[in-house]
């Protein structure tokens, strides 16, 4: 019995919407392709929000929005879809929820990002498709561990939680001018529906940062772009960086040419409009 409806996920349309060639397997070769061409081809954004619409996660509603239409999701979208495609090939893995942190006390953060791990002959490798800054590729869950993909640094540690079970957490770190805490998780099983709990909560909850303003990433090799509310960041793996403020009248260019992000022309008025009204009020 499929977990995550794989009878009903088109592989050819999602291999080739993030140029995947060639015949995949259940394989780290594969994996390591899927993963990078998986973040490098399709956005993080929660527009959907912004334009006052429910985010589902069955699979064909993901297919039409992050294969067959040039947008993006967030990261309950990105793992659900991913899932589908790792179980289709015939990978062996644990879906899973962790905290962002961003430096923050992990205790008062929900449990709310979505990731997998995935088991290999070779070990055990963190997914993270969704989190829109990365990883490029997965990271062998090894405490300790190391990467640098073409300049950007990451890690990742294990440390033991205060619970009666000896359960470790485990965190993974970019470095940033410095190490600072991206997210924490534990290896704890989750679920389709567990993730519908998690993302009805992330696009409805005033607690969310996700409801209450435009928010949308971009990860390339070489560079990493950032909407947040009004304001366009694109930072290099060195750390240098570029930042603006993008008007409204600019907003559905600036989607299309820096996150190849299309909306309907009735989508880009509304979000329009929204962003006049949110900024208005932020304004005032």
């Amino acid at each position: 019995m499929s977990t995550w409806c794989v009878s009903d996920l088109d592989l050819p349309s999602y291999l080739s919407k993030i140029g995947f060639t060639g015949e995949p397997a259940a394989d780290l070769t594969t994996l390591r392709a899927l993963h990078r061409s998986h973040t490098t081809s399709i956005p993080f954004e929660n527009l959907d929000i912004m334009l006052g619409r429910n985010v589902r996660l069955d699979l064909e509603t993901l297919q039409a929005k992050l294969i067959r239409s040039a947008r993006g999701g967030y990261c309950f979208e990105h793992a659900a879809l991913f899932a589908a495609v790792l179980e289709r090939i015939g990978f062996r893995f644990t879906a899973l929820c962790g905290r962002v942190t961003l430096g923050g006390d992990w205790s008062t953060r929900p449990a709310t990002h979505a990731l997998i791990v995935v088991e290999l002959p070779e070990g055990h490798f963190l997914c993270d498709v969704g989190f829109g800054r990365g990883p490029l590729e997965p990271i062998e869950l090894v405490d300790g561990a190391e990467i640098d993909q073409g300049g950007w640094r990451l890690r990742l540690t294990a440390e033991p939680t205060s619970d009666v079970f000896g359960t470790d957490r485990w965190i993974l770190w970019q470095h940033d001018g410095g190490w600072i805490d991206r997210h924490t998780f534990v290896l704890a099983p989750q679920f389709p529906i567990d993730y519908r709990v998690g993302s009805h909560f992330v696009s409805t909850s005033p607690s969310s940062p996700f409801t209450a303003r435009p928010f949308v990433q971009r990860f390339l090799v070489d560079v990493h772009h950032t909407l947040d509310g009004a304001t366009l960041t694109s930072v290099t793996p060195d750390g240098s960086q570029t930042a603006r403020e993008v008007p409204v009248d600019e907003l559905d260019a600036v989607l299309r040419e820096v996150f190849t992000i299309e909306l309907p022309p009735a989508d880009a008025a509304a979000l329009a409009e929204s962003e006049v009204r949110r900024r208005g009020i932020a304004a005032g």
